[in-house]
């Protein structure tokens, strides 16, 4: 109990922790080459949306269902028969699911990429993608979930600016299709992420979708991120994101509080994630707890965690494994206002 108590008051104290937030910005890594960004062009009506399944394979109803949400979008679906091969767990081996990514890349008639969803399997086929090619084909490509690991290991190897979004498995609802939309259709210079306001029901009144301030203040940077077990995985790797003056987005799903510290702790000891400029939280949805003597909530946990870092922070922004999502560009620049939950792209993320 005294351990808890130790750690509450830590917890409680995180205003204390960050009055004087630390402006200071990193290096860049000199692991990583220094990339211009490269703007993919903008989607519009009648543009053909190619569907790809870079990790778990996707049943062949929500496959249908997909295409169906592109074409009331007025978008031509297209994919390969590789979509469909079932490997296991896997929409098809490494290889193929490789090479349907690169294939879908090359081809001059498509113009952006829709993951038709996640699960797991796209750090498996990293060293079979064609960087290359995608740098000398940029399009619209987006994702969210196990796709976190190709949003930023595109950008980082070859600039080109990605879209944590929806997937076709969970592109449902109104509020995610326009956010998509006015993200990958619209080219204004300066746009608010604006967080969903979620309908009075029993679902949205549990204590992960709370939206609170973690650390007061405003910050500037480019946003990275995505899911918190895919970005602590490339921790390490080749492919390990670099922090530097970023605002780093995270979110997650049906994961302990203990396992969500383990993963915040193991960021915190890695090499740029101190040199961030701010931290936008979702909704890690399914992570809370029940309080007791021998666990800790999810909000104790990352205020605990997250307050540590002394830089402009927040949670609850509206993204994550949940219906209702905003898109993300990955690469673009932003500015959080952590008092008023709030995230603004200060350039457009398309041309």
């Amino acid at each position: 109990m005294q351990q808890r108590r130790q750690f509450l008051k830590k917890a409680s104290g995180v205003g204390i922790a960050c009055m004087a937030p630390s402006l200071l910005l990193g290096q860049p890594n000199p692991m990583l080459p220094s990339i211009s960004p490269v703007k993919p062009r903008a989607l519009k009506r009648g543009d053909t949306i190619g569907l790809i399944a870079p990790g778990f394979a996707i049943p062949p109803n929500i496959l249908e269902q997909a295409k169906d949400t592109l074409r009331t979008m007025g978008f031509i679906p297209f994919h390969t028969d590789r979509i469909l091969g079932n490997h296991g767990y896997f929409s098809n081996t490494d290889e193929e699911r490789a090479a349907d990514l690169n294939e879908i890349f090359a081809n001059p008639k498509v113009a952006g990429i829709l993951c038709a969803r996640g699960g797991y399997g796209c750090t498996r086929i990293m060293n079979k993608i064609d960087f290359d090619l995608i740098r000398k084909n940029p399009k619209v490509f987006i994702g969210f979930s196990d796709i976190t690991a190709l949003l930023n290991a595109m950008y980082q190897k070859t600039g080109l600016i990605t879209f944590h979004g929806p997937v076709g498995s969970t592109i449902t609802d109104d509020y995610s299709i326009a956010q998509l939309e006015k993200v990958v259709m619209d080219t204004r210079s300066k746009q608010p992420l604006v967080n969903k306001n979620y309908p009075d029901k029993p679902e949205f009144k549990k204590p992960e979708y709370e939206r609170y301030t973690i650390c007061p203040g405003k910050a500037k940077g480019k946003l990275l991120g995505g899911s918190l077990t895919l970005v602590s995985a490339l921790v390490g790797t080749p492919d390990e994101i670099d922090f530097t003056d970023a605002i780093v987005c995270l979110e997650e799903i049906e994961e302990a509080p203990y396992r969500i510290d383990r993963m915040l702790t193991q960021l915190m000891q890695s090499k740029t994630l101190h040199k961030a400029a701010g931290v936008a939280l979702g909704v890690f949805k399914g992570c809370d707890r029940t309080p007791g003597p021998t666990t800790f909530t999810l909000k104790e946990v990352i205020l605990d965690r997250i307050a540590a870092l002394n830089i402009p922070a927040v949670y609850g922004l509206s993204f994550g494994h949940i219906n209702h999502n905003f898109t993300i560009p990955i690469g673009i620049k932003a500015s959080l206002d952590a008092e008023n939950k709030k995230l603004t792209l200060l350039e457009s993320a398309v041309q």
